[in-house]
């Protein structure tokens, strides 16, 4: 027994050195990388971002919960404009039409907004921030209507989702998505009907003259979507402390791949937030990994975590440090 143990701890012991010893020859790697013209990973860190005059897309129209996380996070000092699709917002970007984007990713309520992972798989574009909104959504008609006249409510399917309590208390009601909240109040002032009603926030009953006919009628009172800044450069500032990461994994079907593929994270004592799976278009039953986890890409254990990663995983692609 003695003996095993004895064998065991050699084991044990070689591992750890063999582990050290990757971990040395890594440091070495990214070192020469990092020399490459003063970029970590093809990013390059500033002191801070200057915000000032840039020119900043959300999508929807005036009063979009986009617009406020454009105006919480940026301050008045930009130059601001809407997109009929967030597609509209990267492509834009992409030509150098706008410098920033503001995309809703997830909802505390309803889950992640897959349309947004996918496209930032598809764009060559970064994310710099991030900013939470409270969502709190109303009911909103027109001035002469009561609730007693709705028959038809309008709204983005995120936020249906996150009000399916009420609606659900309500089967006579028909539901219809559009392409965002504010969109919807829009719509219904537009189309004058006093049996159509949209689920928007309270600030959009000024500017498109409706009412109130109900407020916080969302599932969950502390309900909150979170929208990430996007530029098309790849650029990070100082005491940036969240990664964005996504991958793929090759022999995925395998047991213990993905484990395996964490392990990077594990061993450099990384903190995984969140991770995300979406199905990989053409490739059935196959999915690309997305993945948020703290640190700085001028960490060395960070640095050390994806040089790994790079190892043993297909098309990994940094997202941001923000």
């Amino acid at each position: 027994m003695q003996e095993m143990q004895k064998r065991l701890s050699a084991i044990d012991g070689q591992i750890v050195e063999l582990y050290q010893k990757r971990m040395r020859l890594t440091e070495e790697l990214v070192g020469k990388r990092l020399m490459e013209g003063g970029k970590i990973f093809g990013y390059r860190q500033v002191g801070r971002l200057d915000f000032h005059g840039a020119r900043v897309l959300f999508q929807g129209v005036e009063g979009a919960y986009s617009q406020q996380a454009m105006q919480t996070f940026f301050g008045a000092d930009i130059k601001s404009g809407h997109v009929g699709t967030w597609r509209d917002a990267m492509e834009a970007i992409a030509a150098k039409e706008a410098d920033y984007a503001v995309l809703p990713i997830e909802n505390s309520s309803a889950g992640i907004v897959s349309e947004n992972y996918d496209l930032l798989v598809e764009y060559d574009n970064s994310i710099i921030g991030e900013q939470i909104i409270k969502i709190e959504h109303c009911l909103l008609g027109l001035c002469d209507a009561r609730l007693s006249d709705i028959t038809d409510v309008y709204s983005h399917a995120q936020a249906l989702a996150q009000c399916s309590a009420y609606l659900g208390a309500r089967p006579d009601w028909q539901t219809h998505g559009t392409r965002n909240t504010a969109g919807a109040a829009k719509k219904v002032k537009e189309d004058g009907v006093k049996g159509r009603a949209a689920i928007a926030s309270k600030i959009t009953k000024d500017i498109y003259g409706l009412k109130v006919l109900e407020e916080g009628i969302q599932n969950n009172a502390s309900n909150s979507t979170r929208f990430i800044i996007v530029t098309g450069e790849r650029v990070f500032s100082k005491g940036a402390g969240k990664i964005s990461i996504c991958f793929e994994i090759p022999r995925a079907n395998e047991s213990g791949s993905l484990y395996r593929t964490l392990s990077h994270l594990i061993y450099n004592n990384l903190n995984m937030k969140k991770i995300e799976s979406r199905p990989i278009q053409g490739r059935p039953w196959e999915y690309r990994f997305f993945i948020d986890f703290e640190g700085s890409l001028t960490d060395g254990a960070v640095q050390n975590a994806l040089q790994g990663l790079w190892g043993v995983t297909v098309n990994l692609k940094i997202l941001g440090n923000y």
